[in-house]
């Protein structure tokens, strides 16, 4: 029997078995005519007839692992990027036939072994898949579609207090809590301290909480502070500066957050800190093509839509993983733009921390509007106890505001928490 017709006579269960035993991969999502090509491919040539003895070939040079973040693009080639997520000379080509092989998406993160580049070609290309996502790719395939899973609301909180005088993870935790799968928003004016609450959070989550995915997205910000946040927060980092284009900043930001969706179909918790959201938008507007719907400061309506879009990839899953993204946004900056964008955001949230100017001005920090600041159902994260004594917390803040100037009641505030160890025994301390 020839083997053609010896494989076309096996079912497709000994295709399978006989690929599995030849250690191939991408087996269990083809077909029958498809593994037999498979199966041809990789079979061992006939043997030569007996001669005399050749001269031994070269070695074969070993293979390099690589690993990287996929892009997909239109055609459906990809290419693994590097940490920055973006276009360098040191990419890997992926084919679509490997893309389809696996299930692969884009900004997975992929290991594998890889080929030097022939005549001609400008990359190196992908020879084996060993890991998806840190997982064997044989047991990616059936992972669900993010847009399946079912959105709930965040019922599970991040408590971020830690040590008693870091007291803006102390407020947050009472006045706006942060839930697994939150949709935030830190509206802040400049120089109100969006960077130092951003850090802070970061260090908070981190520390009591090691096995998050926790990943932080900087859009045109200044170089020295993409340095100072690199070295004083243990998160995955992917950074732009103000002077890079803005079609990088579209692309990186797009493939992050695509990261952290890839995580939570993986029924993995994931949280995002971007900054800023404005300067997002603003990279979207200069980007697409004219829409002809221009709103007020001169921002094309067509630039939210993809934003919104990314923003609302926060969720907390039924029954799997979630997306927590905490986003920064820009008020006050006398650019009508600016204001614009964060009225056509602010409904999209369901979390809004507010820093004030005027308590920033005066040098408290953190300058957070507690009243103004808060969460939806955060009796879900809370609980009925606490939740009633934040209420009584408010109810101080709001008569301290009706008798004295604005800053007073945060003062107030501030002067109990330093007195207190934690936030239990400042709840206490309100009976």
């Amino acid at each position: 029997m020839t083997p053609d017709n010896e494989l076309e006579s096996l079912s497709l269960a000994e295709l399978r078995a006989r690929a599995r035993g030849e250690g191939l991969g991408g087996y269990s999502r083809l077909n029958k005519p498809e593994l037999i090509k498979l199966l041809h491919e990789h079979a061992p040539p006939a043997p030569a007839p007996v001669s005399a003895p050749a001269p031994a070939a070269p070695a074969e040079p070993p293979q390099e692992e690589v690993t990287g973040y996929l892009d997909i693009s239109k055609d459906g080639r990809g290419y693994l990027r590097g940490r920055r997520m973006i276009e360098g000379k040191h990419d890997v080509y992926v084919s679509p036939a490997q893309i389809k092989r696996f299930g692969l998406r884009n900004s997975d993160y992929i290991r594998g072994a890889v080929r030097k580049p022939k005549n001609g070609e400008k990359y190196r290309s992908l020879l084996v898949v060993t890991g998806v996502n840190d997982i064997d790719p044989e047991n990616i395939a059936d992972r669900p579609q993010f847009d399946t899973l079912a959105p709930v609301f965040p019922d599970r909180q991040y408590v971020l207090e830690t040590k008693p005088h870091i007291l803006a993870t102390r407020i947050i935790d009472l006045a706006c809590p942060i839930g697994r799968g939150q949709r935030g928003l830190i509206v802040s004016p400049p120089k109100a301290g969006r960077t130092t609450i951003l850090k802070q959070i970061a260090n908070a989550l981190s520390q009591n909480y090691p096995n998050l995915h926790l990943m932080m997205v900087l859009m045109g910000e200044r170089p020295e502070e993409i340095t100072d946040i690199k070295r004083s927060v243990q998160a995955e980092v992917i950074s732009a500066t103000f002077d890079e284009p803005v079609e990088q900043h579209v692309r990186q930001a797009e493939m992050a957050i695509n990261r952290g969706i890839r995580l939570a179909e993986l029924k993995r918790d994931v949280v995002i800190l971007l900054d800023s959201l404005t300067q997002l938008v603003r990279s979207y507007n200069l980007v697409l093509s004219p829409s002809g719907r221009l709103l007020d400061g001169g921002l094309d309506a067509a630039a939210l839509y993809p934003v919104k879009r990314l923003f609302g990839a926060a969720r907390k899953l039924e029954n799997s993983g979630s997306v927590t993204i905490i986003a920064t946004c820009l008020v006050g900056t006398g650019s009508r733009m600016d204001d614009v964008i964060y009225e056509e955001f602010k409904d999209t949230g369901n979390m809004e921390l507010r820093l004030d100017r005027s308590l920033a001005e005066r040098r408290i920090f953190p300058a957070i509007d507690i009243e103004r600041s808060g969460t939806r159902r955060d009796d879900l994260l809370l609980g009925d106890e606490v939740i009633q004594k934040v209420w009584t917390m408010r109810r101080m803040i709001e008569t301290l505001r009706a008798n004295q100037p604005a800053v007073e009641p945060m003062l107030a505030v501030r002067e109990r928490l330093r007195r207190t160890r934690n936030n239990a025994e400042f709840l206490a301390s309100l009976a």
